[in-house]
């Protein structure tokens, strides 16, 4: 993927709270959804609208990705929302949440364009939140030029998947240790987000998408987070969702590579270019064979350190 602005921690805040969206502005927090959909109340609905056009048009949002999370296709909200939204030139993206079927982001593309016709279409960026959505993830990636990310609804995907937890990102306990010494079978770590988060990492990666996980709800546990956050790195994600600013610095350092990463990243490349000097292929560094897939691993850590 090309280059671009860093979405490591991507805050959510409600549109309709104005002290929370101005603090959102002035954060560390590499991008900003302003949500008017699960955060507010039906009741608050227009104000919401009315407080994210303002905080668009009127905040100093700096580098940041700003976005809004609009309501669901099938609400009485949308249309409203796309007309008040769509001509905004802070408006960097627009998050669909509940997304299930391109038919859906083909159309919400297409009222954009409308309600805007002077303007490039903003970015669409969908959430997948229910079982229907990971069945159709490759689809929904492909659905629109204008899509630009997929992002993972931790929350409603549990619920939509039946899973008894309660929790925000965090597998349940009965989950994570499957079976005990007493019973004669081994205890085995899984996770109710494993396959969820490959499956959206998978689909981005074959569009060229970019691809945030969702949040971790224990905003208050900084080990926590950032232990989710480290693995929603490894596997290869370019960001996570943040509920609490004080969740920023942590997911931030997550997804920041370390001086030793970058420091032996480096090492791998210049082998490599060394040995392509020599005329090979491959060179055994430290032990191990590297070729040229280990210094596309090695390039893309160095683009992340950058």
């Amino acid at each position: 993927m090309a280059h671009q602005r860093p979405t490591r921690a991507y805050l959510a805040v409600p549109a309709h709270r104005t002290r929370l969206v101005a603090k959102a502005a002035a954060s560390m927090a590499d991008a900003v959804f302003m949500d008017l959909e699960d955060a507010v109340p039906p009741s608050e609905k227009a104000v919401a609208l009315e407080e994210a056009v303002r905080s668009l048009s009127s905040l100093d949002w700096g580098s940041k990705r700003v976005t809004v999370r609009i309501n669901a296709v099938d609400s009485p909200f949308i249309t409203e929302e796309i007309r008040a939204l769509a001509a905004l030139p802070r408006l960097d993206a627009v998050i669909v949440p509940k997304a299930e079927r391109a038919s859906d982001i083909v159309a919400i593309a297409d009222q954009l364009r409308a309600a805007a016709p002077d303007r490039a279409v903003p970015a669409l960026e969908l959430l997948i939140e229910t079982a229907l959505g990971l069945v159709n993830v490759d689809a929904l990636a492909a659905a629109h030029t204008s899509v630009a990310a997929l992002h993972l609804g931790v929350g409603d995907l549990a619920a939509s998947l039946g899973a008894r937890t309660s929790d925000i990102g965090i597998s349940p306990d009965g989950y994570r240790h499957v079976g005990t010494a007493q019973s004669g079978y081994a205890a085995t770590p899984l996770d109710l987000f494993a396959y969820p988060m490959m499956r959206l990492l998978v689909a981005a990666r074959a569009f060229g998408l970019r691809a945030i996980d969702g949040p971790c709800g224990a905003f208050r546990d900084a080990r926590l987070t950032e232990s989710s956050a480290q693995k929603a790195a490894a596997m290869g994600f370019d960001g996570k969702q943040v509920i609490h600013p004080d969740q920023i610095e942590p997911t931030l350092r997550a997804f920041t590579p370390s001086a030793e990463e970058l420091a032996q990243a480096r090492r791998v490349v210049e082998a490599m270019e060394t040995a392509e000097a020599q005329g090979q292929g491959a060179v055994t560094l430290d032990g191990k064979m590297i070729d040229y897939a280990n210094v596309r691993m090695a390039r893309r850590i160095i683009e992340l350190g950058s």
